[in-house]
């Protein structure tokens, strides 16, 4: 019996000694295994990365690092305007400035801008006769372009303006060059009664005192008494004209205007043309047939096609501009009548819409003044009484 229990002894002991044998055996085969899905399928390991850095935070006496932002481009600075040039838009626009500016002014007065200012603000901007392309940038520029705090100071809600009008007046077209060709043959159009004619005559006055030669064509054959209208403009410049018979073929007007400019050296040669509701197609057609002897009599010509404004029609002046660019290249724009309208924003409409410069803009009756147009002084007289309720 005592045999028997030595011998279970020792066999236990031996199945003791491989089940530690085997453990140790397992335990090794586990550690050579690939650990990961990556490293069974044979795929090298990506390098760890780097552990993140934690900010530091700013001592109390050390002020918080500022982002770096990208600085935002400083406004461009409006060129600067001559004494005379300043008091000629002002008096101009003396009209429109009691009109949306004025209410503009009373409307900035307040002690309060809140959400009702601004829906009266949108209000007085799309009535104004600016466009309402262009109202829409001024009211956007004011209510996304300022802070809270920034709608109670009214100096920035002005300058704020100011910006945006010469931004939208920023038209990119080149200056007229008058001397880059000779003769440079400007084409004068536009509808019945907005001053077409005076406007040829005062811009014969003005180039001839700078010393050009300047010629004009009366292509304007079919409206009663308009070719003597246009004698009567050129003997007051003292400069010739080409005219033909009463309802005769305009063409043929300019093109012999044309032909004398050149024969005789002439710098300018301005044609005037029917006065066109844009509505006639026939009239169109005919303006169209205009170009094509213009560039018959000169290759090139005509270098720049004008149209007259009216800027007592407000918007409507817009809509008949726009017509007009659809059917054929305009080059630029000549406002007249400015100093009788309450209408001037008009400009900022035609600049924003029609994306053609305004070269000229009449601001009283002398020839004196139908001036180059200036933005900035234009700007700067529009809203010239800008900062004060009573005057603004």
């Amino acid at each position: 019996m005592q045999t028997e229990l030595l011998e279970l002894a020792a066999i236990l002991a031996v199945l003791a000694v491989i089940l530690v044998v085997l453990r140790r055996a397992s335990a090794r085969s586990r550690a050579a295994a690939p650990q990961s899905v990556r490293e069974r399928l044979g795929v090298e390991p990506e390098p760890e990365a780097r552990p993140r850095r934690e900010r530091k935070r700013p001592r109390p006496a050390e002020p918080a690092p500022a982002e770096a932002r990208p600085a935002e481009p400083a406004p461009a600075e409006p060129a600067p305007t001559d004494a005379e040039a300043r008091e000629a838009y002002r008096a101009g626009l003396a009209k429109t400035r009691g009109g949306f500016v004025a209410r503009l002014g009373k409307l900035f007065g307040r002690k309060k801008f809140d959400a009702q200012t601004l829906d009266e603000l949108e209000e007085v901007l799309f009535t104004a006769d600016i466009g309402p392309r262009a109202a829409d940038r001024i009211f956007q520029a004011v209510k996304s372009g300022l802070s809270r705090d920034e709608l109670e100071d009214t100096p920035k809600i002005w300058a704020r303006i100011r910006q945006t009008s010469r931004d939208i007046l920023a038209v990119d077209a080149s200056p007229v060059d008058l001397g880059r060709v000779r003769p440079f043959v400007l084409l004068v159009l536009g509808v019945n009664g907005v001053g077409k004619t005076t406007t040829i005559g005062k811009l014969a006055q003005t180039w001839r005192l700078d010393g050009k030669k300047v010629l004009l064509a009366a292509g304007d054959t079919y409206r009663a008494a308009a070719t003597e209208q246009l004698e009567v403009w050129a003997d007051r410049a003292q400069v010739p004209i080409v005219r033909g018979k009463p309802n005769s073929d305009p063409s043929s007007v300019v093109f012999d205007a044309i032909k004398r400019g050149v024969d005789e050296g002439f710098d300018i040669v301005i044609c005037d043309t029917a006065g066109r509701l844009h509505s006639n197609a026939t009239l169109m057609d005919e303006l169209k047939k205009l170009r094509r002897v213009a560039d018959k009599a000169m290759p090139g010509a005509p270098h720049e096609t004008w149209m007259v404004l009216d800027a007592t029609n407000g918007q409507n002046a817009i809509s008949q501009a726009k017509t007009f660019k659809a059917d054929m290249e305009i080059t630029g724009i000549v406002l007249t009548k400015l100093d009788g309208s309450a209408k001037g924003g008009v400009v900022l409409g035609i600049c924003d819409e029609l994306k053609v410069p305004v070269r000229f803009v009449g601001v009283g009756e002398k020839i004196g003044d139908l001036r180059p147009f200036d933005p900035a002084a234009f700007v700067e007289a529009l809203y010239s009484d800008a900062g004060s309720s009573e005057t603004a």
